[in-house]
């Protein structure tokens, strides 16, 4: 691809290093010259000096051919506008960085379809919710989540004496948004069936709709998890996305900001977060707010150097899990050989979704499950193939898959036997592996 990277900052270098590395040719837009100069020492992108929101400089960079242009730089309005008029000019996708909430909340404007834009990436919010997931989780072997958040995969273990032991599956009270993908038992791994039986140990992988997740942990028996005691260090915007998808869970969040007036705006804006105005890593504040009782120290200052500090004095003095947020590549291979569990860079996370989105692919393989006995299939958009058309109990799947997932525009949701896939559905399928060319000839076609 023609690839247009706007914005020679920690994610537009990284993206366009990784970019460059998969082969397609990259324009680096600065108005810096100098970062310019040096990054185009260390890696093969042709640069281009000025605003990116500059019609003449886009051109200059080739946008009205250009398959990508990526607005990264730090200004939410400049990669709005520069976004738009890529769009307007001839580019065929556009991918916009933005920091503010009010951009990426609908409930005002959609400004993404309003401007003509592809995509809208917040590294921060992005980042902030994969910490999120691990906290919730962290002692899950697998946890992914698909189709914007509201399809979820997890995994949980038969515990002892649990009365779902012995029942057939199709006497489990699932919720009907919600299937059972794998059963592990032991050094075996299968798909099972209506009449496949649960046993003590057992780690059964669970896919359906997000919202149903607190249920199926109660059918299967889970033990109820005690409040987690979280201290987030660092007022930054970051942890404003983490305290809020934080909310409503089984979470008690102290959060610690050293300036007075930043620490006054968060408790006002913050309510069920404990806000204090001080540096949990002063050894008298970590004594007084025994923070060596927290369950997780979650450090997401603007300081690489304080965050790793930090969480390593966490880890050092009880802490049982450390979270770092890093922007510096050369921290990132260092910090899990030190003691630091989860080491996280935005730069890295916005790479992967960029990547995610520009993969044109018609069926692509998410993830694997159970060693290896399935795979996650996700299909953009059924088009013409075999089984378009035809309701679900009368496609013939390849044996052992299943259709986990259907999205229709905005709704996603578990089908049930009697739906009908439609030209334009993207789908969710759980299968075994190397079954991509199936797929594609049930409902992609030529």
């Amino acid at each position: 691809m023609k690839v247009i990277v706007c914005g020679a900052g920690d994610v537009g270098r990284h993206l366009a290093e990784v970019l460059s590395g998969q082969g397609h040719g990259v324009t680096m837009v600065d108005v810096r010259a100098e970062p310019l100069r040096k990054f185009e020492e260390l890696i093969d992108v042709r640069s281009i000096t000025g605003s990116s929101a500059d019609a003449a400089v886009l051109r200059d960079a080739g946008v009205e051919k250009c398959d990508l242009l990526v607005a990264a730089t730090n200004q939410d309005e400049i990669n709005l506008l520069t976004g738009t008029i890529a769009k307007r000019m001839g580019a065929r996708r556009a991918i916009v960085r933005i920091h503010h909430k009010a951009y990426i909340d609908r409930a005002s404007l959609d400004y993404a379809k309003y401007l003509d834009l592809d995509h809208l990436i917040c590294p921060e919010h992005l980042t902030a919710q994969v910490i999120a997931r691990t906290l919730s989780n962290p002692g899950a072997r697998a946890i992914e989540r698909f189709a914007g958040e509201k399809i979820e995969m997890q995994q949980y273990v038969v515990p002892p004496q649990s009365p779902t032991a012995g029942v057939p599956l199709s006497q489990l009270e699932l919720p009907a948004g919600v299937r059972l993908a794998t059963i592990e038992r032991g050094d075996e791994a299968f798909v099972p069936h209506a009449n496949s039986a649960l046993k003590v140990g057992d780690i059964v992988t669970v896919i359906g709709e997000t919202r149903h997740f607190e249920t199926v942990r109660k059918v299967l028996h889970q033990p109820k998890r005690a409040t987690s005691n979280v201290v987030i260090m660092g007022g930054t915007s970051m942890a404003v996305w983490l305290s809020r998808a934080l909310k409503g869970q089984a979470f008690s969040v102290r959060l610690f900001e050293t300036d007075r007036e930043r620490a006054q705006e968060l408790s006002e804006k913050l309510e069920h977060v404990t806000v204090l105005q001080a540096d949990p890593t002063d050894p008298v504040v970590f004594r007084e707010e025994h923070l060596e009782n927290c369950n997780a120290f979650v450090a997401v200052s603007n300081n690489d150097e304080h965050n790793i500090l930090g969480a390593l004095q966490a880890r050092e003095l009880g802490a049982q899990l450390t979270v770092a947020v890093i922007t510096q590549p050369k921290y990132l291979t260092l910090l899990e050989h030190v003691g630091i569990d989860h080491p996280f860079s935005p730069r890295v996370v916005a790479a992967k979704e960029v990547l995610r989105l520009i993969d044109e692919s018609p069926v692509k393989r998410l993830a694997t499950i159970a060693e290896g006995v399935a795979d996650v299939y996700e299909l953009t958009h059924a088009r013409n193939g075999s089984a378009v058309g035809k309701q679900l109990k009368d496609i013939k799947l390849p044996k052992g898959a299943f259709v986990a997932a259907v999205q229709r525009q905005d709704d996603v949701r578990v089908p049930g036997a009697d739906d009908t896939i439609q030209s334009g559905d993207g789908l969710i399928v759980i299968g075994p592996r190397k079954i991509e060319r199936q797929l594609r000839d049930l409902f992609i076609g030529k």
